[in-house]
C-alpha cells in the first residue's frame, strides 16, 4: 500500500525551540526566523485546524489577521503528542508519547490523558511514572530562564503535565480571564510562557467542528487573542498555534468491537478513532495485516510499524525505546472514517468531532504571530 507523506511545512515541534533561540537561549535554532525579543507566549488553542480556521474566518477576525504560517503536527494528530511537541521540542518518534492511548512495555496499553491502564483499567499513578515513560529532558527544562506553563488548575499536577511540560513555573486558571490575565502579567517580565486553551477542542468533540457551539467558542478564543495582542509589552512575541484539526465522522464507521475477523491474531489495540495501533500475536503480523487492508479497503491506510515510520509519519527518527510502542499495524482513517470501539471506548465514541489521522484537516494548523517592537 502506498501511503500519504504528511504535508511539507515546518513542524508543531519548531516552535519553541525557535522562541528559545529568539530569546537568545543557547543550543535552540531558530528555524522558524523569529525575530530577536525580550520575552514570549506561545498560546496553544487545542483544535484549532488550519482548514478550520480558514473556512469560519469570519469568526476570529483578529487571528486571522495576523501574519500566519501553516504548521503540521506529525503522526499521530492528537493532544497527548502535540503537548510532547511543544514540551521537547521532538517529533512523536523521539519523545515517544506515540498517541490517545499506546503500549508500554511492562505496563500494557495506557491511556495517556488519564494515566489509566487502557480500557477502563485502574490508575497507574506512581506505578508508572511519567518521568520515566517520556524521559527527555523539556525545553522548559533546558531554557534556563523564567519559563512558567499557564493552563487549566486541574491539570497542574497531572502526569501528562509531569511528563511532558515539567521544569516551567505552573500557574493553574480557571477561565479564558485568569488565562488572559496570567499570561500578559508573565509577559511583563523577560521570559517564556507557554499556555494552553482547551474548550475549543471539547465543543469540537461534542458537538463538532463547525458547529454553532463550536462556531460561538472560537469567537470566545479570538477575544483572548485581541486581548493578548493589545496587552504585549514591547518586545514581546505572541505565538498562536494548535496541536490538530479535527474532522466529523459520518456513517461509514466500523465497530471494533463487533468486528471478530479483526480480532483474529490480535492481543491489544491502541490508539483513538482515527488512528489505531494493532498489536499483534507472535507471528500473527501478516495475517492481521492481510485482513485489516481488505476489511478496511478505501477507508483507511493500513501499514506495517515499519512502513509508517519509513514513511516519516513519526518524524526523522524514532528511539529504540518508542519502536516498541507504534503498533505492530498503523492505522490511519480518511475521509470522515471513524474506527469506534462502542463497548469498550463507550465516551469516545459517541463523540461527533475526532481526529489523529494524516489528513490535512488534521495535520495543518495555524502558526498565527503578533510583535510588538
Amino acid at each position: 500500500m502506498e501511503l500519504p507523506n504528511l504535508p511539507n511545512h515546518p513542524h508543531l515541534a519548531e516552535v519553541v525551540p525557535s522562541v528559545l533561540a529568539a530569546l537568545g537561549v543557547r543550543d535552540f535554532t531558530n528555524t522558524l526566523g523569529f525575530d530577536e525579543i525580550a520575552g514570549a507566549c506561545v498560546l496553544l488553542v487545542d483544535g484549532l485546524g488550519w482548514e478550520l480556521l480558514t473556512e469560519y474566518a469570519a469568526e476570529a477576525p483578529v487571528l486571522t489577521s495576523l501574519r500566519r504560517t501553516k504548521l503540521r503536527v506529525g503522526y499521530p494528530a492528537t493532544t497527548v503528542a502535540g503537548l510532547a511537541a511543544i514540551g521537547t521540542g521532538l517529533a512523536s518518534g523521539e519523545h515517544g508519547m506515540v498517541g490517545y492511548s499506546f503500549e508500554v512495555p511492562g505496563a500494557g496499553v495506557i491511556n495517556a490523558l488519564r494515566w489509566r491502564r487502557h480500557p477502563g483499567g485502574p490508575d497507574l499513578g506512581e506505578s508508572l511514572r511519567p518521568e520515566e515513560v517520556q524521559p527527555l529532558p523539556t525545553t522548559f527544562e533546558r531554557a534556563g530562564l523564567d519559563a512558567c506553563v499557564v493552563s487549566e488548575a486541574q491539570f497542574a499536577q497531572s502526569p501528562l503535565t509531569r511528563a511532558t511540560l515539567r521544569g516551567g513555573r505552573y500557574t493553574g486558571v480557571h477561565a479564558l480571564g485568569d488565562l488572559a490575565a496570567s499570561v500578559l502579567d508573565a509577559l511583563s517580565r523577560p521570559g517564556f510562557c507557554y499556555a494552553y486553551h482547551s474548550q475549543l477542542d471539547m465543543l469540537g468533540h461534542l458537538y463538532g467542528p463547525g458547529s454553532p457551539a463550536w462556531r460561538m467558542q472560537l469567537r470566545q478564543v479570538d477575544r483572548l487573542v485581541e486581548s493578548l495582542v493589545d496587552g504585549l509589552p514591547a518586545g514581546r512575541l505572541l505565538a498562536v498555534v494548535a496541536d490538530h484539526g479535527m474532522v466529523a465522522l459520518d456513517e461509514s464507521t466500523v465497530d471494533l468491537d463487533a468486528a471478530p475477523r479483526l480480532w483474529e491474531g490480535v492481543r491489544a489495540i491502541g490508539g483513538e478513532a482515527r488512528a489505531r495501533h494493532v498489536y499483534c500475536e507472535q507471528g500473527a503480523q501478516a495475517d492481521v495485516l492481510a485482513a485489516w487492508r481488505e476489511t478496511l479497503d478505501g477507508s483507511a491506510w493500513v501499514a506495517t510499524r515499519e512502513e509508517a515510520i519509513s514513511a516519516g509519519w513519526f518524524g526523522p527518527r524514532v528511539a529504540d525505546r518508542v519502536r516498541s510502542r507504534i503498533g505492530d499495524i498503523v492505522v490511519a482513517a480518511r475521509a470522515r472514517f471513524g474506527m469506534l470501539r462502542r463497548q469498550a471506548e463507550p465516551i469516545e465514541s459517541v463523540l461527533v468531532g475526532h481526529h489523529g489521522s494524516v489528513t490535512s484537516a488534521e495535520q495543518l494548523v495555524p502558526l498565527a504571530v503578533a510583535y510588538r517592537s
